[in-house]
């Protein structure tokens, strides 16, 4: 059972856009509304995969570029996260990702001056003369099961969060996690374990 219809439409949904054709989803599917992908580029077969009993509630946006994909695992429950992901992003099962969470494997932009002014020319739409996007650096984000990020979170690319970890409201996770603690902070490090 599932909110979602054959042709891939949320029961009620204002957005009139179904679900895309490369997202799969398994039994016992939640989803708000079909909104939540309208900023996914790619058209790669099997982009973001949800597991079973997952909920998905409005605010989410999963932000796939050309080469981007994700996995979400069994009941986890997405309210209102920004997963942007232009190589890989995975989250396991049982995870709570609460509001204005930011996930992303890439910084999106080049830190070196010079190219910043390129590339806010190639992402300019109506500039004429716009030149190729300079190469960015990605790196996969793994948040491994049964992990909590509270709101206002932001996990950079790279980072691994540990299975039964806890991510405190408002950190900024730069590096690794270890499994069963708790990070707070900017950069965030761990303040808490559990036994």
């Amino acid at each position: 059972m599932s909110n979602v219809d054959a042709d891939r439409r949320v029961e009620s949904d204002w957005w009139a856009h179904p679900i895309p054709p490369n997202v799969d989803f398994g039994e016992g599917f939640y989803c708000e509304t079909a909104q939540v992908f309208r900023f996914m580029k790619t058209k790669a077969a099997h982009a973001l995969r949800f597991g079973n009993h997952v909920s998905v509630y409005a605010g989410c946006s999963f932000a796939l570029g050309l080469n981007g994909s994700a996995v979400v695992g069994d009941f986890t429950l997405l309210n209102g996260a920004l997963v942007m992901a232009d190589e890989r992003i995975e989250i396991g099962s049982h995870c709570l990702i609460s509001w204005n969470v930011g996930i992303a494997d890439s910084d999106f932009h080049p830190l070196e001056p010079a190219q910043r002014l390129i590339d806010a020319q190639a992402v300019a739409p109506f500039y004429k003369d716009r030149p190729p996007r300079p190469k960015l650096e990605t790196r996969p984000v793994k948040i491994c099961d049964n992990v909590w990020i509270g709101m206002n979170a932001i996990v950079l690319k790279g980072v691994t969060i540990g299975e039964n970890s806890v991510v405190a409201a408002g950190a900024v996770v730069t590096k690794s996690v270890p499994a069963n603690c708790v990070v707070a902070g900017n950069p965030a490090a761990v303040v808490k374990t559990f036994q």
